[in-house]
């Protein structure tokens, strides 16, 4: 939908750009303070990094990776180098891997072959049909992409470009010659600025970069993946109306601009935040079907649904199934 000759498809995206810069503000000023700071003060702004960064990644970055805000290229490019340096890795990057691995391959289940085609798949390290440990998909997680990250700063010598030996970013990129090289050069301007920025913080406080940013980013990383691990926990990846999870409490998915609403985003990846609960009554014949999680707390909080259906066992197998069908009605925020 045009809405005119700015905003691709709505101007309340104007709200998450608003958030991006306001985190960015934020980071700086916390920076800034951290040596004149409490030891209060100081674990308060730490808390508020952690908590920015992995908002930045769970909503802004996620909605704009699969629904660019702008008409403009040139202003899109801006706020992915914008992103990139709030949420600590290349937003462009995310993007391939996210939009064009994980909402292609939906969290699979390991093949013949052993593995998952899905790279972030919570069964990719699991064992006999079942999700990898918590721990190991959270905390493992985090901790390799946290050494991808200093990897990515270490690609300094070549003016942090893709290079050959990025296998997954190579054969995620178009294969169109001119898009390719947009899109690889987002990339490398995304890395860039995050280096710069990290430069920044250093030259502000390296002691708030060690002590408070660097840590903050890990435990990020790991909240995410937390998150990420229910939002597909006990769903069934073979269906593709209930291989995740939705949660449809009214005060988070308004924070969160509809993130709760994840089935539907797998079944209509492209459709703008504002058109999910509409993708939801235009399938809930499809989504009321078959048994699928509908969970009474955001993802993030998942590990206590403790009576949660175990569908991808297969209904007859799942512990809980006589109760299956009551986890597709909505539940309503407290």
């Amino acid at each position: 939908m045009a809405t005119g000759r700015i905003w691709r498809s709505s101007p309340w995206d104007a709200l998450l750009l608003a958030i991006s810069v306001a985190q960015f503000v934020l980071t700086l000023w916390l920076a800034v303070g951290w040596a004149a700071g409490s030891h209060l003060v100081r674990v308060g702004g730490c808390a508020a990094v952690a908590a920015m960064t992995t908002y930045n990644i769970i909503v802004v970055s996620h909605l704009f990776t699969h629904a660019p805000w702008f008409t403009s290229n040139r202003l899109n490019a801006l706020v992915s180098v914008l992103n990139s340096m709030n949420i600590g890795q290349s937003v462009q990057a995310y993007r391939l891997t996210h939009v064009r691995n994980h909402h292609r391959f939906n969290n699979d289940s390991k093949a013949e072959d052993g593995t998952t085609r899905d790279l972030s798949s919570t069964y990719r390290a699991g064992k006999d049909g079942e999700h990898a440990p918590l721990p190991r998909y959270a905390v493992g997680g985090a901790l390799r992409s946290f050494a991808d990250r200093g990897r990515e700063v270490l690609y300094v010598r070549r003016l942090w470009r893709v290079g050959r030996d990025e296998t997954v970013l190579c054969s995620l990129a178009s294969r169109g010659a001119a898009r390719r090289a947009r899109e690889l050069r987002q990339i490398q301007a995304d890395r860039a600025a995050h280096v710069l920025v990290l430069v920044l913080f250093a030259a502000i406080s390296w002691q708030w970069l060690l002590l408070c940013y660097a840590p903050a980013f890990l435990l990020s990383l790991t909240i995410v993946n937390v998150q990420n691990y229910y939002r597909h926990y006990g769903a069934d990846p073979h269906e593709r109306a209930a291989d995740s999870v939705s949660y449809y409490g009214r005060l988070y998915n308004l924070v969160t601009f509809n993130d709760g609403y994840h089935q539907e985003h797998h079944l209509s990846p492209t459709a703008h935040w504002s058109d999910l609960p509409a993708v939801r009554e235009r399938n809930r014949a499809r989504l009321d079907a078959q048994p699928r999680i509908v969970s009474p707390v955001p993802a993030m909080l998942g590990f206590l649904h403790r009576r949660r259906p175990l569908l991808h066992r297969g209904v007859e197998g799942c512990p809980h199934a006589s109760e299956a069908g009551r986890y597709q009605q909505e539940v309503k925020a407290p």
